[in-house]
């Protein structure tokens, strides 16, 4: 019997704890915190109110998604990251900068989407710069592949969108191909969207555009 490979959101490359990242996972994730289960999750009642509910899979040290969740008070944002010293470090900002609109799940996204997520419950998904794997014999860890495509857009309100952001040119033109070819999706532009005002310039984007390197946003809509 062949063992079929599940598709995974991360790999995990665990780094060390900061004092401050230790005490906001410790004293913070039980608060602003959504633990796993394998059952559906009520979005209006964990954020306690009714408003456009964006999911963002691989907030990485989550400066960005503290800064859109801050500019964009009339949404809230459910972050997904699997490693923990990024989980501090946003907890950490949701404190000092008392966002209400955030709230953070630790666990592998893709089994979030499928248990968690309820069908046509989001608005909006963004996945900025994740792994691009960029050897060939690597491109099936890419998370943009047919099968998680599909999944997310089983989970978009018709109208929702998928924001997609990377810096390695080839995993944007794989994308742009894998996201074409999902029927239930319209892209918003004839191929690269111009980065949205929400979606923050980070130092190491700015660094790179200053050295001449490009950035690609992906922008597409629910059917």
């Amino acid at each position: 019997m062949e063992n079929h490979r599940a598709i995974r959101s991360f790999v995990l490359r665990q780094g060390r704890l900061t004092p401050a990242q230790q005490r906001a996972v410790e004293t913070l994730l039980p608060v602003y915190g959504v633990s796993y289960a394998a059952e559906s999750l009520d979005l209006e009642h964990a954020f306690g109110r009714q408003a456009p509910k964006i999911l963002e899979i691989g907030f990485g040290m989550g400066a960005a998604t503290a800064q859109i969740a801050a500019a964009n008070p009339d949404k809230d944002y459910l972050g997904i990251e699997v490693h923990t010293p990024g989980v501090g470090n946003l907890l950490k900002l949701m404190e000092e900068q008392e966002l209400t609109n955030l709230r953070v799940i630790q666990h592998d996204a893709v089994e979030v989407l499928r248990h968690m997520i309820t069908d046509a419950s989001l608005d909006g998904v963004h996945i900025f710069f994740p792994d691009p794997w960029p050897k060939k014999r690597h491109h099936k860890r890419r998370l943009l592949q047919a099968e998680f495509v599909a999944l997310l857009c089983s989970k978009l309100k018709p109208g929702g969108y998928l924001h997609f952001a990377t810096d390695w040119e080839e995993y944007a033109q794989w994308t742009l191909e894998v996201l074409r070819a999902e029927s239930k999706l319209a892209n918003t532009v004839a191929d690269y969207a111009p980065r949205p005002e929400y979606r923050p310039l980070t130092k190491f984007e700015q660094r790179g555009l200053n050295l001449g390197h490009g950035v690609w946003d992906l922008i597409f809509t629910r059917k």
